[in-house]
């Protein structure tokens, strides 16, 4: 049980494309809420649930449920209230469209992080800052940004005075061949898309 990095779910986005709150799509037995926090609260003893300002309230999640400190602010306002409310140096974030987190493909950011303040996947020359670790050493920089209405989360890992790491698509192969770990649904196909990977998945990685 990871003691010193808090997971951190970000929860709190629109649902614009899907047509309908995400967080309560079923995927296989579980919403994708639930498929969520399972796999962070089998890995952190701390766990947070990010939500916009103006989201619906989540109830029945048995973790603690905080709201943008920032409104209007993204992904970015998201990741920055994970950090600011965490209680731990580090948190891991993941979005809660994500159906298929791994605990050992999460344990290749976490390890890394004791000399870094941003560890982040760059799959197909596209960074993925939705699967990530962040460190508090992050928290100006982000403030800087938001100030400045540069919302691209993909720009906090080029600050200078950050120190980042990637995690390359060969890293990644050896725990996540095909890397279904960054699927996110955001459109009925990607969910269509997500019962197929589902059902390609041994009965043992199944809910």
């Amino acid at each position: 049980m990871e003691t010193d990095v808090t997971g951190v779910l970000l929860a709190g986005g629109k649902s614009r494309r899907m047509g309908e709150d995400k967080r309560y799509l079923l995927v296989g037995e579980q919403t994708l809420l639930e498929r969520g926090l399972a796999v962070l609260r089998s890995i952190f003893q701390e766990v947070l649930v990010v939500i916009a300002q103006d989201s619906p309230s989540l109830d029945m999640v048995n973790v603690r449920v905080v709201r943008d400190l920032l409104p209007d602010c993204g992904s970015l306002g998201g990741v920055y209230t994970g950090l600011k409310q965490a209680t731990n140096p580090y948190i891991f974030v993941a979005a809660c469209d994500m159906p298929f987190l791994d605990p050992a493909v999460i344990a290749q950011f976490t390890s890394r992080r004791a000399t870094v303040d941003i560890v982040m996947a760059k799959l197909a020359e596209r960074m993925h800052p939705m699967h990530a670790l962040y460190g508090k050493g992050c928290l100006t920089a982000m403030e800087q940004m938001i100030a400045a209405g540069r919302l691209k989360i993909q720009d906090l890992a080029l600050n200078p005075s950050l120190r980042v790491q990637q995690i390359t698509e060969d890293e990644l192969r050896s725990t996540d061949p095909s890397y279904c770990s960054f699927h996110n649904v955001n459109t009925p196909a990607d969910l269509e898309a997500a019962y197929s990977l589902l059902a390609q998945k041994p009965p043992s990685q199944t809910p």
